[in-house]
């Protein structure tokens, strides 16, 4: 009956129409806008005129355009007499206008002239309202904006897709007593001649960039400012009478700028960059260049009331939204499909960010408890995806805003930092963005500069795990043989659900590190693991020392450990020589192996013999109980 109904539910459905993205007859060069908007009665005015270049002779133009309505839209060929458009056909559906014209338009430069309205709107994106309330109470509204992925077409007219790249001159004409902020540094601020209660706010022209990127504020803020080693002014922006809250925030913000500086060894591009704190917000932060919006609890930092998780948490959000300034802003993505490198490399970059502003915070042993741990928990699933999904219509967009992008994607680049190497990682960063500095690249192009600058098969080994779901879990056994010390591996695919049974069983090319108890945050020796098994000889190692696979747990994969493997490891337990984050990977995966199908009773007698080299017997017996009651991973807070 079901599959009845199913079926009749399909039969009435409408087919879905193909996406297609926007024609390429015409482009832009620069923006020119003007936006007035009414904080009274929440909608706008926008003045566009547009330098694009007609590439091949077309009677339309086919932009972005939703939930704005076009007064007048005009064509001005360079040299040439203003030509008015002639009908405006609007398609909802897909968030595009076709501006129709009487002649052709003939290949060359040209201005493209739109008037418009539109709402500030109630739903958090494009250019919306942001309703706040004054230090006396009385409620009040900001106009904000939120273009990521794809509404800066909800704002202005525009060719709103990422590798459409323009430069920007914004104007606003506001309240004279509000506060004005773009992307870049106002350039003039005049008395608006048509009403003596309003300003008109011009800034400097931007660099090349995609719309996405594009923000403006109207609103009232208090902030703190500081200048970068490197001579970059920063602000802080917070709501009235909080500017105290955001000194925290640029403490973070000047320190991190110089660091990404030399870590790509590429300069911060803008004269400014701003940090505002914005009442409601859907994400929690968002990279607009220059201009970084967030909310308000990933920004101000209550000096007498705010916990060191707090603060943590800001330095993370800021280390984050500062890296895509140089990965994201100055480098862009071609199409939204390579969203998941653009957030898993500033996910993972801000941490190393933070360990090296606040090195006190131990920040790493935080990343696998958080992002590491959940990663491999849902990537165990059944339903998991892969880190690099194809997207088509832009409205499939938000669904790979997910822990797969993010978590995953830092895990493993993470352990591609660490099979390349700092140096030659940074190398080939370097090679990456200048290469593509103010232009679009693909996933591809990054392996193809770090395969150059390291001389590994990135690509080979990226993509096994870019394009795949799931992760291995590598059985290691060990014999030794004299002086040396036989380390045995395998790997096969881990399932939360049980043993993967499927005929074909997918494989990865995995780098493996391997460390011994003489020098334990440190690998005595690498291998790259690109079959289902490998024998690894460890020269000099005696019978009484230990061996541990993946030190750091850097490697995003699980590990299984024989019996005299793991007993041999309860040393380096008992005496914390095996640092927190290893210890914390130790028992991570042990917990991951009591599924339904797995001998319960030998796995729990093994987590004992672990947990009871620290001497905690209440501790472990409510572990145990937990662990098999709901069979997820213990958080770190069991790890000293």
């Amino acid at each position: 009956r079901r599959s009845i109904l199913l079926l009749l539910l399909l039969a009435t459905m409408p087919e879905r129409r193909p996406f297609v993205r926007l024609p390429t007859d015409v482009f832009p060069v620069n923006y020119g806008l003007c936006l007035k908007p009414d904080l009274i009665d929440f909608t706008f005015e926008g003045k566009l005129e547009a330098a694009v270049e007609v590439t091949q002779p077309t009677n339309q133009i086919v932009m972005n355009c939703a939930d704005i309505d076009i007064i007048t839209a005009s064509f001005v060929p360079e040299g040439g007499e203003e030509v008015n458009a002639t009908g405006f056909n609007y398609q909802n559906e897909d968030e595009k206008v076709t501006l129709s014209f009487p002649s052709t338009l003939q290949k060359g430069s040209a201005i493209l002239k739109i008037d418009f309205v539109g709402e500030l709107n109630d739903k958090m994106k494009g250019f919306y309202r942001s309703k706040y309330a004054s230090p006396s109470g009385e409620v009040r509204y900001a106009a904000v904006t939120q273009f990521e992925a794809t509404d800066a077409r909800r704002a202005f007219p525009c060719w709103d897709e990422p590798a459409i790249k323009a430069t920007f001159d914004i104007t606003l004409i506001v309240p004279k007593e509000r506060v004005a902020l773009s992307n870049m540094n106002v350039i003039d601020r005049k008395p608006y001649p048509e009403d003596a209660g309003l300003v008109e706010v011009k800034f400097a022209t931007t660099p090349i960039m995609s719309t996405y990127l594009v923000a403006f504020v109207i609103g009232e803020y208090d902030f703190v400012e500081g200048q970068s080693s490197d001579g970059v002014l920063v602000r802080v922006y917070t709501p009235l009478g909080k500017a105290e809250q955001g000194k925290f925030a640029l403490e973070v913000a000047i320190k991190t700028l110089p660091f990404y500086k030399d870590y790509f060894n590429v300069p911060y591009p803008l004269p400014k960059i701003d940090l505002i704190a914005i009442a409601d917000f859907a994400a929690g932060a968002m990279e607009n260049w220059g201009l970084v919006t967030y909310r308000e609890t990933a920004l101000l930092i209550d000096p007498k009331n705010s916990c060191s998780s707090s603060r943590q948490w800001v330095a993370l959000v800021v280390g984050h939204e500062l890296a895509h300034q140089w990965f994201g802003n100055l480098v862009t993505m071609e199409w939204w499909t390579h969203l998941w490198l653009n957030e898993g490399f500033a996910s993972w970059i801000e941490y190393l960010c933070v360990d090296h502003c606040f090195p006190e915070y131990d920040i790493w042993t935080q990343f696998v408890s958080a992002d590491y741990t959940r990663a491999l928990e849902l990537d165990a699933l059944d339903n998991s995806h892969p880190i690099e999904v194809n997207v088509g219509h832009p409205s499939e967009v938000d669904e790979i805003f997910d822990a797969i992008s993010y978590s995953k994607g830092a895990s493993v680049i993470r352990m591609l930092h660490d099979y390349i190497g700092d140096q030659d990682f940074r190398k080939g960063m370097n090679a990456y963005l200048l290469k593509f500095q103010h232009k679009n690249a693909s996933t591809e192009d990054l392996w193809d500069c770090l395969g150059q600058a390291s001389g590994k098969p990135i690509a080979e080994v990226m993509s096994s795990w870019t394009q795949q779901m799931g992760f291995p879990i590598i059985v290691v056994d060990q014999e030794q043989v004299r002086d040396d010390r036989i380390i045995k591996l395998s790997q096969k695919k881990f399932c939360a659900s049980g043993p993967h049974t499927a005929e074909e069983c997918p494989s990865w090319m995995v780098p493996v590190s391997i460390c011994t108890s003489d020098d334990p945050s440190h690998a005595c020796h690498k291998v790259l693991l690109d079959g289902t098994d490998a024998t690894i000889t460890l020269n000099n190692v005696r019978p009484d020392q230990w061996v541990k696979i993946n030190p750091g747990t850097v490697g995003f994969y699980r590990l299984q450990y024989s019996t005299s493997m793991l007993e041999s490891l309860l040393p380096g337990v008992r005496d914390l020589s095996l640092p927190p984050v290893d210890r914390l990977g130790l028992q991570n995966d042990l917990f991951s192996l009591l599924h339904k199908q797995a001998d319960m009773q030998e796995e729990k007698n093994r987590i004992e013999r672990v947990l009871g080299a620290i001497s905690a017997p209440d501790l472990i017996q409510k572990v145990l109980i937990f662990a098999l009651s709901v069979r997820i991973p213990p958080l770190c807070r069991w790890i000293r």
